[in-house]
């Protein structure tokens, strides 16, 4: 059984964040929401909360306790060299590469991670409701099987938000 989606396009943010808040009052649920640029709003008014920052830190810490290891390890435990009578085990020279291989990890975690969450990968066939999102329209999409009141009523209410265009049509 195919999906069939409604899409609402609008031509600003502002009728699009208006739009959002009336489909919640109205207990309507959105799908998703396609933006040219990030609105910030309209992705809390959705009720989007994102885990990626604390994830994002774990992958910090485990950088940092990984490198910290590595480096003890390295300096201390496996090829320790006495040089002028100074302590293998000099933190302050472990400072700076912890700092910088911690951003690298972080950086490389976070890349995959989003990627597996998004479904992201080589060959991936993805299509968009409405191309135009990506130039200067925002569309918002609602799967029609969610949608309580029947068809006309929905897309008055649409309009009446400040949809500019309504579509419908088929996820492959």
């Amino acid at each position: 059984m195919r999906k069939t989606n409604i899409i609402g396009i609008f031509d600003n943010e502002n009728t699009l964040l208006e739009a959002i808040h009336k489909m919640k009052a109205r207990g309507i649920a959105i799908s998703d929401i396609y933006m040219p640029y990030p609105v910030h709003e309209a992705i809390e008014a959705m009720g989007k909360k994102s885990k990626f920052t604390f994830i994002a830190f774990l992958f910090g810490v485990f950088g940092a306790v990984s490198v910290l290891s590595f480096l003890y390890y390295t300096s201390v435990i496996d090829w320790p060299i006495n040089y002028g009578g100074k302590p293998t085990n000099a933190f302050p020279s472990f400072i700076v590469i912890t700092i910088v291989l911690t951003i690298f990890t972080v950086t490389i975690l976070s890349l995959f991670a989003f990627s597996a969450r998004s479904g992201i990968y080589p060959g991936k066939k993805y299509t968009m409701p409405d191309l135009r999102s990506t130039d200067d329209k925002f569309v918002m999409v609602f799967d029609k099987n969610n949608i309580s009141i029947d068809a006309v009523a929905f897309n008055s209410l649409l309009k009446e938000s400040g949809a500019s265009e309504i579509l419908e049509n088929e996820e492959k």
